[in-house]
C-alpha cells in the first residue's frame, strides 16, 4: 500500500457538494482506503479567464493501485460530475477536477501521469491544505516540506506582488465566489 494525495478543486455547481462526492466515490473505490481531507478553501482562477472562484481541497489516502490505475478512476469520477477534459489545452470552468499531486515518493516525467505534479510549487491552492494535512511531507525531488514550500511560495508571492488569492472556507458552504 501506498500513500497518495488528490487535489481537488470545482468552479461550477455546487462546489462543495461536488467535491465530497468525489472524495466520497474515491473511498468506495477498490485498492482505495481514505485517511484525511482538508478544509476547503476559495481560491481565484489561476491560469485561466474566469468569474467563478474555486473551491480546492487536497485528500491523503492509501491505496493498492498504480499510479495510472488510480488516476484512470479518478477521471471516470469527474467524468461522473460532468467535467469534460478539453485536449486543447486551455483551461476551463469545471464542475470537478481530480489531480494526483504525489503517488508515494515516485518521481516519473511520463507524459501520462507526471510525479509529482509539477505545479505543486506553484499553487497556493494546492500547497495551503496540502501543508494542512501533510505538512511535514516531503517533496521527493526538492526535498522540502509542504509547509517549506508554502513559506517558500508566500516568500515570492509578496516579492512578486503575486494575485494568486485564497480563503479557507467550510464543507457547508454553497457559495462559489468571496466577498472582499
Amino acid at each position: 500500500m501506498v500513500i497518495a494525495y488528490i487535489g481537488l478543486g470545482a468552479n461550477l455547481g455546487n462546489c462543495s457538494e461536488n467535491l465530497l462526492h468525489a472524495w466520497s466515490r474515491l473511498g468506495k473505490v477498490n485498492g482505495i482506503k481514505l485517511l484525511a481531507l482538508s478544509n476547503p478553501y476559495r481560491s481565484a482562477p489561476v491560469g485561466m479567464e474566469s468569474e467563478n472562484w474555486f473551491i480546492n481541497a487536497v485528500g491523503s489516502l492509501e491505496t493498492s493501485l498504480e499510479p495510472f490505475e488510480l488516476l484512470r478512476e479518478m477521471f471516470v469520477i469527474e467524468k461522473s460530475l460532468g467535467r469534460r477534459r478539453v485536449l486543447d489545452g486551455i483551461p476551463e470552468d469545471r464542475s470537478l477536477d481530480l489531480d494526483l499531486l504525489y503517488w508515494g515518493d515516485r518521481v516519473s516525467d511520463d507524459p501520462v501521469v507526471t510525479l509529482p505534479h509539477p505545479e505543486i510549487t506553484n499553487r497556493l491552492f494546492v500547497l495551503q491544505p496540502l501543508a494542512e494535512i501533510g505538512p511535514e511531507l516531503c517533496h521527493p525531488v526538492t526535498q522540502k516540506t509542504s509547509v517549506e514550500m508554502l513559506q517558500d511560495f508566500l516568500v515570492k508571492k509578496q516579492e512578486a506582488s503575486s494575485d494568486q488569492q485564497i480563503h479557507i472556507s467550510s464543507w457547508s458552504s454553497e457559495k462559489n465566489e468571496v466577498s472582499e
